[in-house]
């Protein structure tokens, strides 16, 4: 596979899995009035890192940013493709042609450390969500949700190599 191929099928990975999670959350949402992440704070977030700033007591109470709702998509989709990268990266490239679950939902599971460990902290929720009313149910949402782009990582792939 050459380089061209390996980075669209990385792509086409990335952002299956992080549509498949996407899809999930709205049925979550719809279904059983579980919200989601509101991606505009991350526009907002990223936007004010422009501007040297970090951390927030809160993020929700922080000045809205020019199109922080489209780059916080953006960025969304991105980091999807970026923990792709990483998993193909990590097993090799021939999981693209006959991809197996465990890593991917490895990936998935170790994709929580960014939430838990940089943005929660940074908007003002403590480390693994816990300066928020409800920890607990915080971080099991986040873990659902990215054992859930992990089953995405696997389905993107498989898709793609059948």
């Amino acid at each position: 596979m050459n380089s061209i191929e390996w980075m669209a099928n990385v792509v086409g990975v990335g952002i299956g899995a992080t549509l498949f999670m996407d899809a999930v959350a709205l049925i979550k949402k719809r279904f059983f009035a579980q919200p989601s992440l509101d991606y505009r704070l991350v526009g907002r977030w990223l936007g004010h890192m422009l501007d040297g700033q970090i951390r927030h007591p809160t993020i929700t109470a922080a000045t809205p940013t020019r199109h922080e709702q489209r780059v916080g998509w953006l960025f969304h989709y991105l980091t999807g493709i970026v923990f792709a990268a990483l998993l193909v990266v990590t097993v090799g490239s021939d999981w693209l042609s006959a991809p197996t679950l465990m890593p991917a939902v490895l990936t998935g599971l170790l994709s929580i450390a960014a939430p838990w460990l940089i943005m929660q902290p940074a908007w003002g929720m403590g480390i693994a969500a816990s300066r928020t009313a409800t920890p607990r149910v915080a971080r099991q949402r986040s873990l659902i949700t990215h054992l859930t782009f992990g089953l995405g990582l696997y389905l993107s792939a498989w898709l793609l190599a059948y």
